[in-house]
């Protein structure tokens, strides 16, 4: 055994587990109560018994450093999660075996089992050590042998000695024990009146709890309680009723949480009214709880020391025996006097009285105003009421009195008092300056009292108590104040052209539900309404002469052009109203104009865009809206943009003839993919059909291609395709099998052969009679042949593996931006691989105008790039449309390295971690970059052979082992393989180890002639080899091969999405086998932060195309850094 380098200190265990509880587990072990200490060196874990009234079993984890983690079984961790006694006692075992062992010898020893006797003095010799090591061994593994056997034993050790006592309980039941609870009320004069309980209990005769701390403590921890002599509580004999458990588990609870008490109420030393050791404090927070069940048991309640009998509650409906009495003064005023507090024992936080006995419940705002009025009444034997304080008491003080008590009110007083309904009226006027004015009057009966800037006046030379209604007149004077003004003979004055608009639009619809509103004829001139006038705001979209543009209407009956050019910018600027020539407010905040607001917004209307009536904006910025339709009610979208909207979102809508000889072939997705193609050409958008690999983006191209070509011949164009070199000749056969009618050249050769096949597309060609349907090329042919191509219009062009030219600033994407065609698509299964730019880059080629450039993509939210490429990217996946579709199961397969490679993986990494940190600090991320990454491949090829790049290496590969191990066990099962890599010398050196073992295979790399590879692959898919070798980069898109079942990814790439292309090279349309992929990872390895770099990026096109939600970009300084731990 090696024990950990950091020895334990008593000091370690005392802030490990506190004072308490070291002190309690010293006296543990030195009294020889810790048993059985085991060690695990592969967890670095001990294990101890801790034996008690009960067997505690104690795991303590200690790390190289010293860090300590810690568990028990007793009750008190399992709680409280604090370190207890028996953990302090391990750790004080744990620590006498260290420094033994320390003083016996550094050399390990191997054994997992430690002990007192087998590490003797610190004199022993270390031979002797080992041999009594040994001895302790085998007497362990006797003991273990018959631990079973003692456990059997110890469940007849109780009956024994209940039999030596004399006491026979029936078997397999606890005695109940009888429990009396005692509730006190207890008055402090220094703080809130508490509650408190102790507890009586005994077989028969009931014996007081002492300590009531302590019993808890030891029924939480299930250990036996002395009373007296005559009585001990043992929790293996005794038990409780139900109702009395019940109400100790709240008591318990109360216990563990007694120091969040203590500092809301003080030490407890503090306290001289109860007694701390026999009564537990009750926290008002558990007291409704609690209650419950007292109610319930043998309770009985004293309010301080007189016994009131049983706990009872008295009826929540019964008054509070209290009496408020009014009645006028001896000098000027009026006076109230309370009786009744004197009976009354407030319980402040626990929101209860106690009144002849009895708890009652105080109702809501009652509790705080009953103390409160104690408080003030405690040494005053009434209060004096002034004349002018007399009205707003018997307002707002009346009623709650009479909630809470008695109310007598003196005959003289009675006959003083009046009540009448508030009505309130408020007048509005304009003066010559145009400013607003409000006069506002609060009528009772035939008193009118007018509320002015500074307050509501009081009713003056009237002889009466009046009985206001002071809750609404201060609803009414805080609406008056929503808005600064200025007093101006007992009216609120208005100067400001903004605070008038808000008070007439904001401040008097809600006076109005108060209030009775007069208003002149000039307030009535300057409030414009749509309601009020004879026509409120009206707008409009259609479509614009050829559809390419969109006319947005707005008008208003009344206002001029320029006046409705001024509204409109207005309305842009968010304004909240605009103020018409004749002076009169229109509301910007109204529905109409909102929304009207927000359709500009959603159509990106710029002011310099609207001059008058009408605003003309390109019909793409309408797509927008295809979710707005509900939030736009009140506008009017035209007949044809509407069937715009509606054809996007159900292309099948519009009914194009598929052609004659491919209805029967295409599934019905595929039908609707050629819908949408054709409806996207039908309005001149460009769009990408991003389907999943294998679900026949290329027939459903040539589809779209042969329905063009049965145009009339005036109407027909010719096509071109543009794709990866290795693709060009799937193209033609793909065309030649689907289309034969179709005339298709493929672009190859050298310049001048190239150049004649381009030639035949122009009318002065000599060849123009024998021009094809179809051109197919490659994007490095597309390169070097641009000067032909741009000089040429296409009627359609195809862009295949549009990842191609994801790079905006490469030479392939700037070639086929050169290109012209009146319809472009792209076909890619990854549209987005990285970033996001890398979309805006396919758009860009494909469909310009959707997004006008790059700073304005960028300016766009994720969920506005999202919601305007929704209608212009087709995405569907096998799982969704090809339910027939075998199911592919994909495995992780781990392995650890070998010796030899672990240390030459080790030496590498290190030696990069410090040149990666110094070229990060003095070089930045930008320009080490490359050089970082290339060290990464170096320990990638050490993680798959390091033969790749060490030279005259003689070892093996732990990865390679287990490649051949799945290899013999897929060819034992008749399944056939292809083997990703993306190093073609880990390809050879798997290719010659076949050969040495008899198995032949096929090889694909990025040197494969194309006409090979195609021959290559219906070899394999015909059935001859069972493995196919080939380069992840050159192999992983365009190929068919269905004819396997199994794909292995030997190594990883950094993009998720590479490695699902290589898969769905077998998990696609013809496949009727299940497809394995198993992934190769070396464990504790750069190749495992690799694959968690994967699942970060793996979402991103659901993220963008479906949801817009997320975020993931291409390989960042953070990744390297996590890549290598730095």
């Amino acid at each position: 055994m090696s024990l950990n380098r950091k020895p334990i200190t008593s000091r370690d265990i005392m802030e490990l587990c506190g004072s308490a509880a070291y002190k309690k587990g010293e006296e543990l072990y030195q009294a020889d109560r810790i048993q059985d200490l085991t060690y695990h060196p592969n967890t670095m874990e001990y294990n101890a018994v801790v034996k008690g009234n009960k067997k505690y079993n104690v795991k303590v984890s200690k790390d190289p450093f010293g860090e300590v983690e810690a568990s028990c079984t007793c009750a008190s961790f399992q709680n409280y999660y604090t370190n207890c006694e028996h953990i302090a006692g391990v750790l004080c075992e744990i620590m006498d075996v260290e420094r033994k062992l320390a003083n016996t010898s550094q050399q390990p020893v191997k054994s997992d089992v430690l002990d007192k006797a087998t590490l003797g003095s610190a004199d022993a010799d270390i031979e002797e050590a080992r041999q009594i090591q040994l001895q302790m061994l085998q007497s362990r593994a006797r003991e273990e042998k018959y631990r079973q056997t003692d456990a059997f034993l110890a469940l007849f050790q109780g009956e024994m000695a209940r039999d030596q006592t004399g006491y026979q309980p029936i078997a397999g039941q606890k005695e109940h024990l009888q429990v009396e609870f005692i509730c006190r009320a207890v008055s402090d004069y220094l703080r809130p009146s508490v509650l408190t309980l102790e507890m009586r209990m005994g077989p028969k005769k009931v014996y007081v709890v002492q300590k009531m701390k302590a019993f808890l403590q030891h029924v939480d921890e299930g250990e036996p309680h002395e009373f007296t002599k005559m009585f001990t509580y043992d929790p293996e004999l005794h038990g409780f009723r139900p109702e009395d458990q019940e109400v100790i588990d709240i008591l318990l609870n109360i216990y563990r949480n007694e120091w969040i008490v203590l500092e809301s109420w003080g030490s407890p030393s503090a306290y001289t009214s109860f007694n701390h050791e026999r009564e537990l404090l009750i926290p008002p927070a558990q007291w409704d709880r609690l209650l419950k069940k007292l109610v319930q048991v043998d309770t009985q309640f004293f309010q301080n020391d007189r016994n009131c009998g049983p706990l009872t509650l008295r009826d929540e409906e019964e008054r509070i025996p209290l009496i408020f009495q009014f009645q006028e003064a001896r000098e000027d005023g009026y006076q109230l006097d309370i009786y009744g507090f004197e009976d009354l024992m407030i319980l402040d936080h626990y929101g209860y009285c106690v009144i002849e006995g009895q708890l009652c419940r105080l109702q809501g705002k009652e509790e705080k105003r009953i103390a409160d009025m104690n408080r003030i009444f405690h040494n005053v034997p009434h209060l004096l009421i002034s004349q002018e304080q007399m009205e707003p008491f018997m307002e707002r003080v009346l009623p709650s009195l009479q909630q809470i008590g008695q109310v007598r009110i003196t005959q003289e007083i009675q006959d003083r008092l009046t009540m009448h309904p508030l009505k309130t009226k408020v007048y509005l006027d304009r003066n010559l300056q145009e400013h607003l004015l409000v006069r506002v009057e609060y009528g009772y009966g035939n008193i009118v009292i007018p509320q002015t800037p500074e307050g509501a006046k009081s009713a003056k030379d009237i002889d009466v108590i009046l009985i206001r209604d002071s809750e609404k007149e201060a609803l009414i004077e805080a609406l008056m104040n929503t808005i600064a003004s200025r007093p101006h003979r007992d009216r609120y004055l208005f100067e400001h052209e903004e605070d008038i608009y808000n008070f007439l639009y904001h401040v008097l619809p809600q006076l109005e539900r108060h209030a009775e509103v007069y208003a002149t004829a000039a307030i009535q001139e300057v409030m414009y309404t749509p309601s009020q006038a004879s026509s409120g705001p009206k707008a409009s979209v259609n479509m614009k002469g050829d559809g390419t543009w969109l006319e947005v209407g707005f008008s208003m009956e009344g206002l001029d052009r320029q006046e409705i050019q001024q509204l409109v910018h207005a309305i842009m600027e968010k304004k909240k109203y605009y103020r018409l020539s004749t002076g009169a407010f229109v509301s910007l905040e109204q529905e109409e104009f909102q929304e009207f607001g927000m359709l500009l917004t959603q159509l990106g209307v710029k002011k310099s865009e609207v001059k008058g009536p009408q605003i003309a904006v390109p019909v793409l910025r309408g797509l927008q809206l295809e979710d707005q339709g509900e939030h736009l009610k009140g506008i009017k979208f035209g007949k044809e943009f509407r069937q715009l909207m509606e054809h996007l979102k159900h292309p099948e809508e519009l009914e194009f003839d598929v052609p004659a000889t491919l209805a029967p072939i295409l599934r019905d997705y595929q039908q609707h993919g050629f819908q949408w193609m054709k409806t996207l050409a039908h309005y001149r958008f460009g769009g990408i059909l991003a389907d999943d690999m294998g679900l026949g983006k290329t027939l459903q191209s040539i589809t779209f291609i042969l329905s063009e070509q049965q145009k009339d011949e005036m109407e027909r164009m010719p096509t071109l395709i543009v794709c990866p070199a290795s693709l060009v000749f799937n193209w033609e056969r793909e065309c030649r099998k689907f289309a034969p009618e179709l005339k298709v050249s493929v672009v190859i050769g050298d310049k001048q052969e190239r150049a004649e096949r381009i030639e035949a597309l122009f009318p002065n060609s000599p060849n123009y009679r024998r021009k094809p349907d179809v051109l197919i090329t490659s994007y490095p042919l597309l390169r070097r042949d641009i000067e032909h191509y741009e000089q040429l219009t296409f009627g359609a062009l195809f862009l295949d593996e549009a990842q191609a030219f994801k790079n905006h600033a490469s030479q392939t994407s700037q070639s086929v931006k050169q290109l012209r065609a009146e319809r472009r698509f792209a076909l890619t299964g990854t549209p987005i691989e990285n970033s996001l730019e890398e979309l805006w880059s396919i758009f860009d080629a494909i469909f310009p105008e959707l997004f006008t450039s790059k700073k304005v993509f960028h300016e766009l939210h994720r969920e506005q790039v999202a919601k305007m490429v929704r209608p212009f990217i087709l995405r569907r996946m096998k799982r969704d449309v090809l339910t027939e579709l075998p199911e592919k199961i994909e495995t992780l397969q781990t392995t650890e390295l070998y010796p030899e490679q672990k240390k030459l993986y080790a030496a590498y990494l290190e030696k990069l971690r410090k040149q990666a940190t110094k070229e990060l600090v003095e070089e930045g991320f930008p320009k080490s970059r490359m050089k970082i990454l290339a060290g990464l491949t170096r320990l990638r090829q050490l993680c798959c052979h390091p033969a790749l790049f060490v030279e005259d290496y003689e070892g093996s590969s732990s990865k390679m082992e287990q490649l051949f191990e799945i290899i013999e066990e897929c060819m034992s099962s008749g399944k056939r393989m292809l083997i990703f890599s993306q190093f073609t010398g880990m390809l050879e050196i798997i290719r010659s180890m076949l050969a040495r073992m008899g198995l032949p295979c096929f090889y694909l790399a990025g040197d494969t002639p194309v006409e090979e590879r195609l021959e290559m692959c219906s070899r394999f898919n015909e059935g001859e080899h069972d493995i196919f070798l080939i380069s992840l980069k050159a192999g992983g898109t365009g190929l068919n091969l269905t004819g396997a079942d199994t794909v292995i990814l030997y190594d990883l790439w950094w993009n998720p999405a590479v490695e699902q292309q290589a898969a769905d090279r077998a998990h696609r349309m013809g496949q009727k086998n299940v497809v394995q992929v198993i992934r190769l990872i070396t464990q504790g390895t750069v190749e495992e932060k690799m694959y968690e770099l994967q699942q970060k990026k793996k979402d991103l096109i659901d993220q963008v195309i479906q949801t817009g939600e997320g975020a993931t970009t291409s390989l960042t300084e953070e990744d390297i850094r996590e890549l290598l731990m730095i």
